[in-house]
């Protein structure tokens, strides 16, 4: 096994939005810090959203599913066990945030206390307020484009860009949401509504989950990679980690990873910060095993890899007379807090929010198409086909909520040693299964939504998907301040190896009901600016 770098004060396990958030804070302030990356970079002229063939580019190589994408520096997901919704992430720099939608909204303070107020899961260690600056600073990082003063929340800071439009179909659903006196908000996104640092204004190409070819999106390739290598971080790309590494003193002391050529290769550090989303932190730990730490590293809780939460969501379509523009983003264009909190009344405990987002291209115009004729026994194919796919096309507005799904450790990421990655490291099993309460919220969820889309004057809606995966992977490594009952503290320090932080989706106590990645970089910024504060007391290994 050949050293690598020389010895960093801060060695980053994953680069895609945590890990650029913390790269980027601890660059700031001189540290030394190197970042092991199993992807590559992105390039964005190879991105499909700006070409012809773009909805069969989604279907291959730029496929949000991992199994079916099978680029180098995937790993297998094993499903067979799971009835939720398929895995969907990105490896590689900027890592998902390549290929998320950039909706980009914070929870409410009652979610960190939905123990106290719901009777069900945990509260947080940490509130809203712990995160607000955070929150604040993370908006301008990633270029957040939205309305202040929702009044879905408390005062704050509004974001830092103007609101992109909502377009034709965003005032067409607002109309029915006013008429039924329910709760709506222009959409905030990490998109640039005009240019801010790295990022182009927006372009519109509506192809913002498949990447940007404008770089006009968040992701963490565009806002804070480039920045932080200027500060002096070493990106490595194409290393796999295959382990954690401690000292006789149970302190972190680096990792082992894989090059490009299959060589193991060690980089020491004096800190380590997990930064790989909450499945690929998981399968780490749990590859990290040893006779100190049997069951993985990390976890005498025996709670690595347990609670997972993915968000199931389901997607209304309505139709319209009405010709619409159907023109990006394509992260949200408006968003309801409407049905957000607990009310014992609907029957299921806590809630789901809602965004309005744009399908482009024929291939999702079809399926929009043949699912709502095929609700009325009509055929979709044949004679009718130029007519009907006119029919599909700009015709439709789409709400999709997200469903908060509660943490169950059932529901968990194990290694599978049956499936092997390119270099010979078992994979991952994701076995996972929706609750009657998250059954019972999504198909209440989805008659609103249908009820919202009627009252704007559809001719007809219908439930277009349900069950399908936003990308959030969440909960496998709880925040907490008991080290029986949780993996890190409220600062992300692993209870057992104190210079060991998990900053990813890992640590979320309960999932929220709203997307995470707003939230996942504001607790990774506070966790960098804790091992700045106490950079002088951080314990070095032997």
């Amino acid at each position: 096994m050949s050293e690598g770098s020389k010895h960093a004060d801060v060695l980053i396990i994953g680069a895609g939005a945590s890990g650029g958030v913390v790269a980027n804070h601890l660059s700031n302030s001189g540290l030394s810090v190197v970042t092991l990356e199993q992807g590559d970079w992105v390039s964005q002229g190879e991105l499909p959203g700006d070409k012809a063939q773009y909805e069969l580019l989604t279907t291959q190589k730029w496929n949000p599913d991992p199994s079916l994408r099978r680029n180098p520096a995937d790993y297998p997901i094993n499903q067979d066990d799971s009835e939720g919704p398929v895995v969907h992430m990105y490896n590689g720099v900027g890592g998902s945030t390549v290929m998320f939608a950039a909706v980009w909204v914070r929870p409410t303070p009652a979610d960190f206390f939905t123990k106290t107020l719901d009777g069900v899961a945990d509260d947080w260690p940490i509130t809203y307020d712990d995160l607000l600056p955070f929150y604040e600073q993370t908006d301008i990082e990633f270029g957040a484009s939205g309305l202040g003063g929702n009044p879905a929340y408390p005062p704050g800071k509004p974001p830092p860009l103007p609101p992109l439009p909502i377009g034709t179909t965003g005032r067409k659903a607002a109309q029915g949401m006013n008429a039924l006196g329910w709760h709506w908000w222009p959409g905030v996104n990490a998109i640039a509504s005009k240019d801010h640092g790295n990022q182009a204004q927006c372009q519109r190409f509506g192809t913002c989950v498949a990447g940007c070819p404008a770089g006009s999106k968040g992701s963490t390739d565009v806002t804070h990679w480039p920045r932080a290598i200027r500060n002096g971080v070493q990106l490595i790309t194409g290393a796999r980690v295959q382990e954690v590494t401690v000292d006789a003193r149970n302190r972190a002391n680096g990792a082992v990873y894989m090059d490009r050529e299959g060589n193991r290769q060690f980089q020491s550090a004096s800190v380590v910060v997990m930064a790989a989303n909450a499945i690929g932190t998981s399968r780490i730990l749990l590859m990290s095993e040893s006779g100190r730490f049997p069951n993985g590293l990390g976890n005498g809780s025996g709670l690595v890899g347990k609670r997972l939460m993915l968000h199931p969501s389901a997607t209304v379509a309505g139709v319209f007379d009405d010709e619409f523009d159907e023109i990006g983003p394509s992260g949200q264009k408006i968003g309801s807090m409407e049905f957000y909190e607990t009310d014992e009344s609907r029957g299921f405990t806590r809630g789901a929010y809602w965004t309005l987002y744009d399908g482009v291209g024929p291939h999702f115009h079809m399926m929009r198409r043949t699912l709502a004729e095929g609700l009325q026994d009509e055929s979709f194919w044949g004679s009718a086909f130029s007519r009907t796919m006119k029919e599909a096309a700009h015709h439709t507005v789409m709400w999709a909520s997200v469903a908060e799904d509660l943490p169950e450790e059932h529901n968990q990421v194990l290694l599978d040693p049956g499936q092997l990655d390119s270099d010979g490291l078992p994979g991952a099993k994701v076995v996972y299964s929706l609750s009657d309460n998250t059954q019972r919220l999504i198909d209440w969820n989805c008659d609103r939504m249908m009820e919202a889309l009627d009252a704007a004057g559809a001719n007809r809606s219908f439930v277009f998907l349900r069950n399908v995966p936003p990308g959030h992977v969440l909960g496998t490594a709880r925040m907490g301040d008991d080290p029986q009952t949780s993996v890190v503290n409220p600062w992300c320090q692993v209870h057992e190896v104190p210079n060991l932080y998990i900053v990813d989706g890992s640590v979320f106590v309960t999932g929220f009901g709203v997307n995470p990645t707003s939230t996942i970089a504001a607790i990774a910024k506070r966790a960098a600016a804790h091992i700045l504060e106490t950079a002088r007391f951080q314990e070095i290994p032997a």
